[in-house]
């Protein structure tokens, strides 16, 4: 089985909210793409509810295309800690973290009417989401600051 670089990420030594190159896969026709490791909450200490992680994530997947060229997804970690980014191109950490603020901000900010993606036809869990939940764990979030260094904290303005 292939070797996958999250599972060999030591997750008693980072420092979470963070955000983290994971990696850049380069294409046969020279296209990067990177995945970032856009970690919310500190690795088996915490877990977002998986309603509010929902939410996020079908806000993040507006959000964070406003604020960053070249988005392909945003999805969740399967540990409810964080999101993969993947990206075209190589944005650098910090361009990342403040399109990530940013779209924090905006979920604070936000109704249910500017929830994508709730109802029976455009979501195959509609039922599971929680704008409060989300709206607190973005608030914990940028209460603590995101870093762009995942072993110490180097917050971002």
């Amino acid at each position: 089985m292939a070797e996958v670089e999250s599972f060999t990420l030591d997750h008693t030594a980072v420092k979470a909210p963070y955000v983290r190159l994971i990696s850049v896969e380069h294409g046969p026709k020279g296209d990067a793409i990177s995945n970032f490791d856009l970690r919310f909450v500190q690795p088996n200490q915490n877990a977002i509810p998986t309603a509010g992680l929902h939410t996020i994530e079908h806000m993040l997947a507006g959000y964070l295309r406003d604020h960053l060229d070249g988005v392909i997804d945003c999805s969740p970690f399967g540990c409810r800690t964080g999101f993969h980014l993947i990206v075209w191109g190589t944005p650098d950490t910090a361009k990342v973290t403040q399109a990530l603020k940013l779209s924090l901000e905006e979920i604070l900010n936000a109704t249910w009417q500017d929830v994508q993606g709730t109802d029976i036809k455009s979501c195959g869990n509609y039922r599971d989401h929680s704008l409060f939940s989300a709206q607190e764990w973005c608030r914990e979030i940028l209460a603590q600051g995101i870093s762009i260094d995942p072993f110490e904290r180097k917050i971002l303005d």
